[in-house]
């Protein structure tokens, strides 16, 4: 795969500091690890480092030596996954139950090789700022460094993202304008019924019944109550209950995600949700608690900062490699939050891989690094010379 030059003849040091990252993955907010190895590389290389940003967060600044120009920000995530790897690889990760199975650990190490190539390239006018956020992985951490005046302390006219792709060929990079991820809320829904032995069923108020009654019902909100143009997923994806096998217990949990473009379509289902749930608690009288909680925004590339990425990403992977004519994807990404508060572009890059984002087999094409990094600074170099 193309990348520039210099960037490639660091790539072992970046398949190293990839290594070292994802045999030592750490959950989102508890990157302390992470990011002291993300401060000590960028004040190596002679850029100016703030830490603690968002509780966990690194922003390096570099200054061009040309004088004052625009800002571009480029932000990586570096939280692992609350998963057991098992790739056995030689760098696994030490840490039990945590797994850096979306390849974040590559995202930061991108990032890092673009922090080194343009720190020794400062011949340019204006700022980039490094953005390496904590939790991702549906924790915040994006809303966390903003809230945390990452805008205000560190200012960009743009910003920009990336994220592997396994499913994509290698050497290709996806990236349109508009919404392109799906917003997510996550929810949990507890019944409360009442327990009696599992010989005596008349005797209680089954939460599993109930459990299973509402599961289908909710199957309903996309199927008859949204707009069939309109994208929607919801997903019942935990199933809580019981400890033994002659008893039936007093309370069932369960917990999903729902998924979609349209802000309205959003709170129909929230809405229908709720409905629901009250009817089937009427129906089998149990309670029935929802809590809905918004996790992501819709993910929405801006149109002049695509177009602009897509010149600069086809300098690196060849115009014919660019794919502009695609569908948005039903996956979220927190990035979106960046993305309203200042205009950007997040793209996706194809790697060799036959495994999902999220298996515990998955693994990261070291062959991405390089690539990545060249992406990342190009765009960044790209846009400051636009002035």
């Amino acid at each position: 795969m193309p990348t520039l030059p210099e960037i490639e003849a660091f790539s072992a040091d970046l398949v190293a500091i990839r290594h070292d990252i994802h045999a030592n993955p750490e959950i989102g907010f508890e990157e302390v690890r992470t990011s002291r190895l993300v401060a000590e590389k960028l004040a190596e290389w002679g850029i100016e480092v703030h830490s603690g940003i968002g509780k966990t967060g690194v922003v390096g600044v570099l200054h061009g030596t040309k004088g004052p120009g625009k800002t571009i920000g480029l932000r990586a995530d570096m939280d692992a996954l609350p998963m057991q790897e098992t790739t056995n690889l030689p760098y696994s990760s030490k840490n039990p139950g945590v797994f850096h199975g979306c390849g974040h650990d590559g995202h930061t190490t991108m990032l890092l090789g673009a922090a080194r190539y343009l720190a020794s390239h400062r011949d340019f006018a204006g700022t980039i700022h490094l953005i390496f956020q904590p939790a991702e992985e549906g924790l915040g951490g994006a809303r966390a460094m903003i809230a945390d005046k990452l805008f205000e302390r560190f200012p960009c006219d743009e910003v920009y993202g990336l994220h592997n792709a396994p499913h994509m060929d290698p050497g290709m990079v996806r990236l349109f304008p508009g919404p392109a991820m799906a917003g997510a809320d996550f929810f949990d829904i507890k019944i409360t019924g009442h327990g009696a032995h599992g010989a005596r069923p008349e005797s209680s108020r089954d939460p599993i019944i109930v459990a299973t009654a509402l599961v289908q019902a909710l199957q309903s909100v996309v199927s008859r109550n949204t707009d069939p143009q309109q994208a929607a997923v919801l997903s019942v994806t935990k199933i809580h209950s019981g400890s033994a096998y002659n008893v039936i217990p007093e309370e069932a949990t369960l917990g999903g995600t729902m998924r979609f473009f349209d802000p309205a379509t959003g709170d129909l289902m929230r809405q229908r949700m709720r409905t629901i749930a009250a009817g089937i608690a009427a129906t089998f009288a149990v309670d029935i608690e929802v809590d809905i909680r918004p996790i992501f925004s819709v993910l929405v590339n801006h149109e002049a900062q695509t177009a602009a990425a897509v010149e600069s990403i086809a300098k690196i992977v060849g115009a014919e490699n660019v794919l502009t004519n695609v569908q948005p994807a039903m996956g979220s990404e927190d990035f979106a939050d960046m993305l309203q508060a200042v205009p950007g572009c997040y793209f996706w890059v194809g790697h060799e891989g036959n495994l999902p984002l999220h298996n515990p087999s998955f693994i990261l094409d070291d062959g991405i690094l390089p690539v990545g990094a060249s992406l990342l600074a190009t765009v960044a170099t790209d846009r400051l010379a636009a002035g």
